[in-house]
């Protein structure tokens, strides 16, 4: 008996892996500074937790409208709309399990096989993995380093595009490097779909987790709300990322299919999640004020640790809770040419466990400069400055 052939072509969420390298590696008695996974070790804010015992106390624990109760739904689309400056309706949403169905859903909805799609590389793998398992063809685009931090390389994703180019996806506020688009690369980026008539995924995970400036969104410039579906959730915004309460927002035509996949996937998602949200989202702005307070705090003494490390500069971004640091002299120094086989001795001989560009996508032909991914959504003040002191040791000896 065979398997399917399509599932050769599936990938997965390869920052997992590392984790469980760190989790056999703590097993055998040895502390890990898990810098690795973008989980929050922060409490999910006591509204929620209350709320969520309230609706299950209430007996909101059954079926519900695979499109989502109409409750949340309305209140996703006042949510999300005003603070883009675009006007929604509850028709215009389709709430999701976490934020991750999305992605798939809104590729099936939109794309046929054979069609490319852009899409951001370093960047989340489950783009690459959910483009390719439906048929369609992953073109990747990049990032240029700069003094500041990393701009999308709109030159390549201008070469890129061809006749047969039908979406872009687009991850301002970025994992893994931490990038935030200028107005003008969100402009140009918008004047290429809609020259090209291009679908756009907009992954807002981590649109809220902004430490400073006001939010740019690419639905919010003219032409854009028709063809844009956004990735909401809340996993980030609330320390929620067990819950899987998430929402896809864009025109009506596509929700329609996307609900139409809910159905036939899962049913629908938990009942009372959704009804706790309902109270949450529009009242508690304290939780996820505090959420991203400590995790400024955690920024600043990662960078600072980060920084005080020889041939390692990098500056704070202002929003995600990720650092991607260019360790090229680093491995230089060392003799390595595998930036995995970084990762692994840093881990033997420092406990400290990371992920690598490679975590975020195929590598791509001519790349030379080798980055490493640390997340401080995990780990507290004192063990940052901890690990990264002992990483320090490491990377300068």
């Amino acid at each position: 008996m065979q398997l399917a052939e399509r599932l050769k072509r599936l990938g997965t969420e390869t920052a997992f892996a590392v984790s469980a390298a760190a989790a056999e590696w703590a097993a055998k008695g040895h502390r890990v500074y898990p810098f690795h996974l973008g989980d929050i070790n922060l409490p999910t804010p006591p509204s929620i937790v209350e709320g969520i015992n309230k609706a299950i106390r209430d007996g909101y624990t059954g079926y519900c409208p695979g499109a989502g109760i109409p409750e949340l739904r309305a209140v996703l689309a006042d949510d999300v709309g005003r603070k883009r400056g675009v006007t929604y309706s509850a028709a215009n949403v389709s709430v999701q399990p976490g934020g991750k169905p999305v992605i798939g859903k809104f590729l099936a909805a939109v794309m046929n096989p054979g069609d490319e799609v852009l899409y951001p590389n370093p960047g989340y793998p489950i783009y690459e993995s959910q483009i390719e398992f439906f048929g369609g063809v992953a073109v990747p685009y990049g990032y240029v380093e700069t003094a500041t931090g990393f701009d999308l390389d709109m030159d390549a994703i201008r070469r890129a595009i061809t006749p047969r180019t039908r979406v872009l996806v687009y991850n301002n506020y970025q994992n893994p490097t931490g990038a935030q688009s200028s107005r003008q690369e969100v402009e140009e980026l918008a004047e290429l779909a809609l020259r090209h008539d291009l679908w756009v995924l907009s992954d807002d995970a981590y649109y809220e987790m902004r430490y400073s400036g006001e939010p740019l969104n690419i639905v919010s410039l003219p032409g854009m709300q028709e063809r844009t579906v956004i990735l909401y959730t809340c996993s980030k915004r609330y320390a929620m990322t067990g819950w899987r309460c998430g929402a896809a927002i864009g025109p009506q035509p596509v929700i329609d299919a996307i609900n139409r996949m809910n159905t036939n996937a899962e049913s629908c998602t938990t009942h009372f999640i959704q009804r706790a949200m309902v109270e949450v989202i529009p009242n508690d702005e304290e939780g996820p004020a505090s959420i991203l307070a400590e995790l400024r705090r955690r920024r600043d003494a990662a960078v600072e640790g980060l920084n005080a490390i020889e041939d390692i500069s990098i500056q704070a971004p202002e929003s995600t809770f990720y650092l991607f640091p260019n360790v090229t002299k680093i491995m230089e120094r060392k003799g390595l040419e595998d930036v995995n086989q970084l990762m692994r001795e840093a881990l033997v001989h420092t406990d400290v466990s990371f992920c690598t560009r490679e975590h975020f996508g195929r590598p791509q032909p001519g790349e030379t400069q080798k980055y490493i991914r640390l997340a401080y959504s995990g780990i507290d003040v004192p063990s940052i400055r901890e690990g990264l002191g002992r990483l320090k040791q490491y990377f300068e000896d």
